[in-house]
């Protein structure tokens, strides 16, 4: 049993795959080929906005998006505190501050309610993250920032295809971002990421600094980064966006057959009404975490930790540090949550092997 099992999705497209990728070799357009214009406009009409903008990484996709809105040293960006960490590094990696909030113990998004006590005259911005697939509660973030005149930026990196009140995840902000890594929902072979809005001086802007700040050939208006798609990448990424849809009902299908299945002992997701997931991860929370995982791992059932550690408390930013400050739900979520297979590949028959193994745990501990 794979955790994400990309062999068997190749296998599925591979007759559409390899003719992708063979047609980028033969016209050798490695670089800005055709291929990354046809997807971006498909992108964009998939999202339901005016501008997508490829780009080498999930990672660089946030950069470029705070690049975009000038964030300054000193500046403050909210995030939430239980994320991987390129959310917060790159709001860092620009001598900007990310302030942490807890998250909401329903559906493991930053909690909205804590949200305005963290505003200062120094925010620049919301950075959101829709968490394991499920997007963040957009309409409330949304009024405050327009409450305070402030920029708000989706964090769509395991949200892609998601919708929140029929509205398609990356479609609801001034900016979002999403990542192309291989085990995403629409992954690539290798890096890969994008940004979307519906304003046209941030395309422009964005286009320009992933492209070495380059506005005609050897002529550089800003300091850009080199943050562009690979052709080769594009090109799988459409043929695997044309099957999205299917995939993510598959999902579905495993989910909610995980959620008749799994033991109420645990802590299981909970989608919230008028959303859907694309449940990115299928994450359980469970006392006995560790001991668990080392369980499945005996009977060859493969887990991940999404995340053992929360964001205020990793060593690269021990300098913003506030030991006054708890984060209870990021704390109890770093402790307790257990990853399990959860790809459109999965079979009713291995869907109902690693129910039944963490029942058997149970019932054995019992």
């Amino acid at each position: 049993m794979e955790f994400c099992d990309l062999k068997k999705q190749y296998n599925a497209y591979q007759s559409e795959i390899d003719p992708a990728i063979q047609s980028v070799i033969q016209k050798t357009a490695f670089i800005h080929g055709e291929e990354i214009g046809l997807l971006e406009e498909e992108l964009a009409n998939y999202v339901g906005v005016k501008h997508a903008l490829t780009c080498s990484s999930g990672t660089d996709a946030l950069l470029l998006a705070l690049m975009a809105l000038d964030l300054q040293p000193g500046e403050e960006v909210i995030c939430p505190a239980f994320s991987f960490i390129a959310t917060a590094s790159m709001i860092r990696l620009l001598s900007g501050t990310p302030v942490f909030v807890d998250i909401s113990a329903v559906d493991f998004n930053i909690a909205v309610d804590r949200i305005e006590e963290k505003i200062t005259a120094r925010t620049k911005a919301i950075l959101p993250v829709s968490m394991f697939g499920q997007c963040a509660d957009f309409d409330p973030i949304n009024a405050l920032a327009k409450k305070y005149g402030l920029w708000v930026i989706e964090d769509g990196a395991q949200s892609f295809g998601a919708s929140y009140f029929g509205k398609k995840s990356c479609s609801m902000t001034h900016l979002a971002t999403t990542s192309f890594f291989p085990a995403k929902p629409l992954g690539c072979y290798g890096d890969g990421g994008a940004i979307f809005t519906n304003n046209d001086d941030l395309a422009e802007k964005i286009r320009v600094l992933r492209n070495h700040g380059q506005v005609a050939r050897y002529q550089h208006k800003v300091i850009g980064i080199n943050g562009r798609l690979d052709t080769i990448q594009a090109a799988v990424l459409r043929v695997k966006l044309k099957h999205l849809d299917e995939e993510l009902a598959a999902r579905k299908k495993w989910a909610q057959l995980y959620q008749q299945l799994l033991p109420a002992e645990l802590l299981l997701p909970e989608v919230c009404e008028n959303r859907e997931s694309v449940w990115a991860q299928f994450t359980i929370g469970l006392a006995d975490r560790d001991a668990v995982r080392q369980y499945l791992q005996e009977k060859g059932i493969p887990t991940a930790v999404h995340y053992p550690v929360p964001l205020p408390y990793q060593e690269a930013f021990g300098d913003l540090f506030d030991p006054g400050e708890t984060f209870e739900v990021s704390s109890l979520l770093a402790d307790t949550v257990l990853s399990l297979p959860m790809h459109a590949f999965l079979t009713e028959e291995e869907i109902r092997y690693v129910a039944q193994t963490i029942t058997d745990y149970f019932t054995h501990e019992a």
